[in-house]
């Protein structure tokens, strides 16, 4: 195999995989170790192999809002941040390259929901096993990558929560890690702070050894191709504008993300035959859910000024946290924290907040988000950025807002007790003034972040779900030849970080494909 770009593509392969990201690599990969069978992997972006800042897991940071970064906007929100940035990536590797590789089994109440929600056979003892068969290395945080601040914080969880400390968090438990405190495992290589990215661990060795593969990037899929009910051809764009298009013989499979899967399928004209009218796109197949059922995690922020800036020895940057139950659920957390080494503060400093130099933070995302919102387009001009409404905190039960406010008052709790305590001299943001629920709630909302979690706008479902956009078996409903695989088709968001589900959906899913026979 050769990589080249896409103006030389040959016209027609076994299997067509869109999206060259944390999916669709591995998707890819795996498809072209079958003996006969022909692939072609479309990234809209470049290659990451000559790119250092998405091989070092410490540098995730430089990788957003950098040049391959979509850098996506919202909608106004009424009731939640409308400033944030969604960073979403164009290479190679997509968002595994600029993340922080939090590796978390899916736990095994979130997979419940999946099938109490339709996804019959996506029961932890069905899915867990792909787990370990990812390529990608999982490791503890490295004892020479322990911050020693960020190792007193945790020992303050623990005391002041009442918190298990956590060593192993995949330890192949799946039903009793729903709460405790402690270092994360991370994707990446101890030794050499190497991320543990689907395009390194999947793609890398075999691009030009591989001769099924065929990996053709600076391709920007526009349209998927659908004759007499069957998905045949994908048309993308090369870097120069040209045209192409690329047919697969058996499948194809959607990867572009929980953003752009479904920008996708709407520019194809499936989707919901409202939205596609409006933004004048012909209706190939009216298919209501696609772009529905968005879920984020929305992620609150407590800081301090410290007696000291913490050292910088980390693996990432945000290598510890904690899972904390709130409704009393053990099987279920409410408040996932993380504890980052160096905050991010950006949203509360455009507000006007000033900070010290020296500053910590804790910041508690809401685990089990039920506020849904919606990705949808505009218009049929692909150059027109998504419509994105995550509609947070619009919840009906009000269980968002009070999970915020509750992961606010554990932080507190936290930064109360020794040793945390002898590390700070005083709360700078919200501040010691801010206390009612009210207060909190408002102050949070307003400066709130995405932990870059955006999941299931494709979800997952049961014949008779007329919401449901693939089913089971990942097979985009009434489209032969059609799936999807990646955290669009989640039913529900994971408690967890949820790189690593996307990975073992990405490796059920070269399963089922190659299951189907030629």
């Amino acid at each position: 195999m050769t990589l080249r770009p896409a103006a030389q593509p040959a016209a027609e392969y076994d299997y067509v995989v869109v999206g060259g990201g944390t999916a669709g690599a591995i998707v890819a990969a795996r498809l072209s170790e079958h003996p006969g069978a022909t692939v072609a992997l479309l990234e809209w972006g470049p290659s990451d192999r000559d790119e250092g800042r998405a091989r070092e897991i410490r540098r995730w940071e430089e990788m957003i809002e950098s040049e391959y970064d979509l850098d996506y906007r919202s909608v106004p929100q009424e009731r939640g941040n409308s400033a944030i940035r969604q960073s979403r990536m164009r290479i190679l590797g997509g968002c595994s390259t600029a993340n922080t590789m939090i590796a978390w089994r899916p736990l095994a109440a979130d997979l419940d929901e999946w099938v109490e929600a339709g996804a019959a056979g996506w029961d932890a003892a069905s899915f867990q096993p792909y787990f370990d068969r990812l390529a990608i290395p999982v490791h503890p945080v490295a004892a020479a990558d322990r911050n020693p601040f960020v190792a007193d914080v945790v020992a303050s969880a623990v005391t002041a929560l009442g918190l298990p400390l956590q060593e192993r968090w995949n330890d192949g438990r799946t039903d009793t890690l729903a709460r405790g405190a402690g270092f994360f495992e991370v994707g990446y290589d101890p030794e050499t702070n190497v991320r543990g990215s689907s395009s390194i661990h999947y793609l890398h060795e075999v691009m030009d050894s591989r001769p099924a593969l065929e990996v053709i990037t600076g391709a920007r899929a526009s349209r998927i191709v659908v004759e007499a009910g069957r998905a045949v051809a994908v048309h993308y764009s090369d870097e120069s504008g040209a045209l192409h298009e690329v047919r697969a013989r058996r499948e194809i499979v959607l990867a572009c993300g929980a953003i752009d899967t479904p920008r996708l399928l709407l520019l194809s004209g499936i989707g919901p035959s409202s939205v596609l009218s409006a933004a004048g796109v012909t209706l190939v197949h009216d298919l209501p859910g696609v772009g529905e059922n968005l879920q984020d995690h929305a992620e609150g922020l407590v800081v301090w000024e410290a007696v000291a800036p913490p050292p910088r020895v980390s693996a990432s940057g945000w290598d510890a946290g904690a899972m904390v139950g709130v409704d009393g659920d053990p099987t279920k957390p409410d408040v996932l924290m993380h504890f980052p080494v160096e905050p991010v503060v950006d949203h509360p400093r455009a507000r006007g907040v000033s900070f010290p130099e020296s500053i910590v933070a804790i910041a508690p995302n809401v685990a089990k988000p039920h506020s849904r919102g919606r990705v949808t387009i505009a218009s049929a001009d692909p150059d027109e950025p998504p419509v994105i409404d995550y509609r947070y905190f619009t919840d009906a039960d009000g269980h968002d807002e009070r999970m915020l406010v509750a992961g606010v008052r554990l932080a507190r709790e936290i930064a109360a007790a020794e040793p945390m305590r002898s590390h700070l001299v005083r709360e700078v943001f919200p501040g010691p003034d801010v206390q009612t629920d009210e207060e909190l709630s408002a102050v949070q909302r307003d400066i709130h972040q995405t932990v870059y979690h955006v999941s299931g706008t494709c979800r997952m479902g049961a014949a008779d779900d007329e919401l449901a956009v693939v089913d089971p078996e990942l097979r985009v409903r009434g489209i032969d030849g059609l799936r999807i695989a990646d955290a669009s088709v989640f039913p529900t968001l994971t408690s967890v970080n949820p790189v690593i589900t996307v990975m073992m959906v990405a490796e059920r899913a070269a399963e089922l494909v190659a299951a189907v026979p030629a």
